[in-house]
């Protein structure tokens, strides 16, 4: 199955990881410096879940949200 959430459609996403290195304003430094910044993806948290769709059961991957919003009647 691929990683797709069955309800909402929510795929991966891309973004970055910022690496910052020094002492903060707050703690008495010069401030925290950007050393590197590298591509990431974010994946989504998706779960098996065993739904009834129309009488029959279905075994669906659906995201946490979607979960969390209980739209969907579990078998």
């Amino acid at each position: 199955m691929s990683k797709i959430c069955a309800m909402c459609g929510k795929t991966k996403a891309n973004g970055g990881h910022i690496t910052r290195k020094g002492l903060s304003k707050k703690s008495g430094g010069i401030g925290m410096h950007v050393v590197k910044n590298t591509k990431r993806t974010f994946e989504v948290n998706l779960q098996t879940v065993k739904i009834n769709d129309n009488g029959t059961v279905k075994t669906v991957k659906l995201c946490a949200a979607c979960i969390r919003t209980g739209d969907f009647q579990k078998a």
